[in-house]
This record gives structure tokens, sequence and C-alpha cells, in this order.
């Protein structure tokens, strides 16, 4: 379903391949059910071709990996939330446009 350098975050991984990482990631949590979360996917795929060495994109399914979920307090979902250097700094929620996520990163790519 991914596509080929989109993540998939797990809870297990989290703080190794999130918060430890030396690059923004960006991480949509998600589930099956979620038509608004569906719509996303082809641009989350794009964006993960797009910044492949730049920063790790991904997905959390929230239906799976529910502790992280709850950790950031994720209650509606799309939710999309990028970190640096362990830290989040960037949110948003509902179905996002390309361009703005595009300019979410860009900030915060050195």
């Amino acid at each position: 379903m991914a596509g080929a350098n989109t993540l998939n975050f797990t809870d297990a991984g989290w703080d190794a391949e999130v918060l430890k990482s030396d690059q923004p990631v960006l991480v949509d949590f998600w589930a099956t059910w979620c038509g608004p979360c569906r719509q996303m996917t082809p641009i989350i795929d794009q964006l993960a071709d797009e910044y492949t060495g730049k920063a790790k994109i991904g997905k959390l399914n929230v239906d799976e990996q529910g502790q992280t979920a709850m950790r950031y307090q994720v209650r509606g979902i799309p939710t999309i939330l990028l970190f640096k250097g362990g830290q989040l700094v960037a949110s948003k929620v509902g179905s996002t446009g390309k361009g703005d996520l595009q300019k979410m990163i860009d900030e915060h790519v050195g």
C-alpha cells in the first residue's frame, strides 16, 4: 500500500526512527477505514519520493500503533506531525494539500 520510500512507523521503533533521527520526520497518523486518510496516501508517497535523503516521511496506523497516537493526543485523523531533533515542530489536522505539506517540511529541511 505504501510507496517505495514511504516508511511505516511503529510504537516499538518510534524513538529510534523518529525522535533520534538526524533528519526531519513527517508522520501521517491514519487508519484504513478513514476516507480522507486514503486520499492523503498518494501525497505522502510523492513527498517520500521527493524528500528522500533530506527527510523521513511515513505513516503510522492508529489502530495498530495506538500507544504513539495517544502519546501525542491524536484525536482526529489524518493528523500530520513533523519532528526535528526529537521535538514536535509542526502539525496539521485533516486533509492537507501537497503544497502546504511541502512548505511545512521545507521550513525544517536544512
